[in-house]
């Protein structure tokens, strides 16, 4: 019989039997250690590709950002554009403060195809008040991480300067943030990534930014600015399956429309249902707008909204206030 592979020479010269190793201890000694296991025979993307293939699977990957050129150089047809995103002490913007920025400068072409990544920034800045445990539950930045950072505007406005446009998820919260940040932001075309996309269309049940990612197969590490920003960035480069073009273009042919905001001032309380089925929303009064029922639609069509409001709501010839809405006003705070 051959010696056992677990035997070893009797030290003291007795003739007594090896212990014979338990089940368990033979399995730790065959198999490969976690360093062979993940040895360069392994390819990862490989074993992915076998697993998304599967219709019992579905694979995400870790979003890696884009690289950036500041020098890149404008092609004819092309045009820049700057995501932003803030982290701040509160939802009020009269009141609560940014504690952290994040851009990402990108440029695109006229279809929305997405090009190279120009410039990134992110940035920290430490608030006059305190930040709460929600908000660093929520965050992940600490009264410590922000200790002494301020937020360069300089390096901001130079950022900001070649953009066209100006797009976050959720523009008119972060507009409203940015704008008392600096006068930079005022002057701008904002879109909105949230409203101004047709997501449902492009096959997604929501817009939460961290489930179109995971539609899009990524994960990343959610809310901190500029991670936001590359992931916001990833998201509009995606091209649904039978769609001409990446979600970018949706946003910018609908940010670019011309909406005129009709307010329904003063509507019959019993005529709140046919508002409703007919799309209209309603503000309860803030901000320098008006407590009413309200509409937006293409400017082509607001001699047609008057008329049902006339001859369904009102019953008369009236004359309502209009908002006329470009991406420069869209959003603005009141």
């Amino acid at each position: 019989m051959s010696p056992s592979p677990f035997s070893q020479p009797d030290l003291f010269g007795e003739d007594e039997a090896p212990p014979t190793p338990s089940p368990r201890a033979i399995r730790a000694r065959a198999a490969p250690s976690k360093r062979q296991r993940g040895g360069p025979w392994l390819d990862h993307e490989c074993a992915a590709r076998v697993l998304d293939a599967h219709d019992d699977y579905r694979v995400l990957r870790r979003l890696q950002p884009r690289s950036v050129d500041p020098a890149y150089q404008l092609k004819p047809g092309e045009a820049v554009a700057c995501i932003v995103d803030v982290e701040t002490t509160g939802l009020d913007h009269s009141r609560d403060e940014v504690i952290e920025l994040g851009m990402v400068a990108f440029v695109h072409d006229a279809e929305g195809r997405i090009g190279q990544v120009i410039g990134a920034l992110s940035m920290l800045h430490e608030p006059k008040g305190e930040i709460s445990a929600e908000i660093t539950r929520l965050t992940g930045i600490t009264a410590k991480m922000v200790a002494g950072q301020v937020i360069d505007m300089a390096a901001v406005r130079a950022l900001l300067e070649p953009a066209e446009t100006v797009i976050a998820h959720n523009a008119k919260f972060d507009r409203a943030f940015c704008e008392r940040l600096d006068e930079a932001f005022v002057h701008r075309a904002w879109a909105c990534s949230v409203n101004e996309v047709p997501w449902s269309e492009a096959g997604f049940e929501g817009a939460k930014l961290g489930y179109l990612v995971n539609g899009c197969g990524l994960f990343h590490n959610g809310h901190r600015a500029v991670d936001d920003c590359h992931a916001l960035l990833e998201v509009l480069a995606h091209v649904p399956d039978g769609d001409a073009g990446p979600m970018l273009g949706h946003l910018l042919r609908s940010s670019g429309r011309t909406r005129v905001r009709i307010w329904a001032e003063w509507a019959p309380y019993d005529m709140k249902d046919v508002l409703r089925a007919r799309g209209y929303r309603w503000f309860g009064g803030s901000d320098g707008q008006p407590k009413a029922w309200w509409t937006e639609v293409d400017e082509d069509d607001v001699a047609a909204e008057m008329r049902f409001l006339e001859r369904e709501i009102y019953l008369r010839e009236v004359e309502l206030r209009k908002d006329v809405m470009t991406a420069f006003e869209r959003y603005r705070p009141g």
